[in-house]
């Protein structure tokens, strides 16, 4: 009955989501007459993407948090369909009044998690944006498995358009947590509630230099808490990317929550060192 239920919880989100892509496949919402975007004919990259990754993050009653994390894409064929593959790894530590036994410097495994998205040509024909899914792994996470759909799209301006916009590129994520067997709120008390969560990213990207961008809910999105308590986590989030030449970028960022009826976070500060090739 367990296992049912867990199919249950995500075939409704992936409905959903499956609902959302058909509205997004819809073009003449999004050009036009709509900040005279289109969609963009190729939203797979062909290059490997190695990035690292540095957080801190601030909580209430002083606490903190640093993370360092290793980021990795990897482009994916097989026949016509496309898609990319992404790792993240992390190393947390935390530390504040709240946590005595905790000190800055001591770093213990985070969350790791698996991605991948893609589009195969006959699926949605006239859509060229991708469907994939998401696998937070329990080595960081108190035990506990989460796993989910996604499906997002990219939107660029219309040739010839002198928009400042560099694209739109709405996606929506349902995570649903589960504890590993053996593991329990008894056994470990300290582990968070089971993730069932809706996570949107409305990302905008601005160019306001030839290589450099400002880009909006790209690294923090919104997130809806269906699970026990709701509740939204809302933040304001801004992250400029400079460019150095074509294999290196870098970015510095931050996020405000403005909406914490759902707590993630107060502030977050980022940065991180891109490698293509």
């Amino acid at each position: 009955m367990t296992f049912l239920r867990i199919i249950a919880h995500l075939l409704i989100p992936l409905a959903l989501l499956g609902s959302t892509g058909i509205a997004m496949a819809d073009e003449s919402k999004f050009s036009g007459g709509f900040l005279n975007l289109e969609k963009s004919s190729d939203q797979q990259s062909s290059q490997r993407v190695l990035e690292f990754w540095g957080y801190h993050n601030t909580f209430g009653e002083q606490t903190q948090s640093d993370t360092l994390k290793l980021r990795y894409y990897q482009p994916l064929q097989f026949d016509q369909w496309r898609g990319t593959m992404r790792l993240d790894t992390s190393y947390v530590s935390t530390y504040g009044p709240a946590l005595p036994e905790q000190s800055s410097g001591t770093y213990n495994a985070g969350n790791t998690m698996l991605t991948v998205w893609g589009n195969h040509p006959s699926i949605l024909k006239n859509w060229e944006g991708t469907l994939g899914g998401r696998i937070v792994f329990p080595f960081g996470n108190y035990g506990q498995w989460a796993a989910g759909p996604q499906i997002g799209t990219v939107y660029i301006p219309r040739n010839g358009s002198d928009s400042r916009l560099s694209d739109f590129s709405p996606l929506l994520r349902y995570m649903y947590g589960f504890a590993s067997k053996g593991n329990s709120f008894a056994n470990n008390p300290n582990q968070p509630p089971l993730a069932r969560n809706l996570n949107i990213y409305p990302t905008l990207g601005f160019n306001i230099l030839p290589d450099t961008q400002i880009r909006l809910w790209d690294e923090n999105g919104i997130t809806w808490n269906t699970g026990g308590g709701g509740g939204w986590f809302v933040p304001l989030d801004a992250m400029v990317t400079h460019r150095l030449n074509k294999h290196f970028l870098f970015a510095v960022g931050a996020s405000k929550q403005v909406v914490q009826s759902y707590p993630v976070y107060d502030w977050s500060f980022y940065g991180k060192l891109s490698f293509n090739f």
